[in-house]
C-alpha cells in the first residue's frame, strides 16, 4: 500500500473528513487533498502530526515492513 492510499483508509476507518484531518494538523484542506491524491508528499512534522492523529508508529503510517 502507498502513503497516499494509507491516509484514505485511516481517515475512513476514524469517519473524518479530509478538513478535520487537515484542521488536525494544522494545515490547508488543499495540502492535505494533495496527500490522498499522491500529488504531494507531508513533510516531517506533518507526517508526525498524522501518525500521532491515528496513533500510529511513521513506520506504520508510510507502509514501511521491517526487513528480516
Amino acid at each position: 500500500m502507498k502513503l497516499n492510499e494509507n491516509l484514505i483508509q485511516l481517515r475512513a476507518e476514524k469517519g473524518l473528513s479530509q478538513e478535520a484531518v487537515a484542521q488536525a494538523v494544522r494545515i490547508k484542506t488543499r495540502t492535505y487533498q494533495n496527500y490522498e491524491y499522491g500529488l504531494r508528499l507531508p513533510t516531517l512534522p506533518t507526517l508526525i502530526a498524522l501518525a500521532d492523529l491515528y496513533d500510529i508508529s511513521l513506520d506504520e503510517l508510510v507502509c514501511r515492513e521491517r526487513r528480516a
